[in-house]
């Protein structure tokens, strides 16, 4: 039995195979809403700035 999960956007069930080329979402629309939403910063992913793996190419205060 195929997975089918809910798409993020619209919640439309989608089943989750290779050949849906826009899951987890069930369209190219639902996919763009999606990615506008994170261009405008409606979502963010938390944490303080310098949270980032540190850059080894730079010294370490150790």
């Amino acid at each position: 039995m195929p997975t089918v999960v809910k798409c993020p956007t619209c919640g439309t069930d989608v089943v989750w195979a290779p050949e849906n080329k826009f899951r987890p979402f069930c369209s190219e629309r639902c996919k763009q809403i999606d990615l506008g939403a994170w261009a405008t910063e409606k979502y963010v992913i938390g944490g303080k700035p310098g949270d980032a793996a540190a850059d080894p190419d730079e010294p370490h205060d150790d």
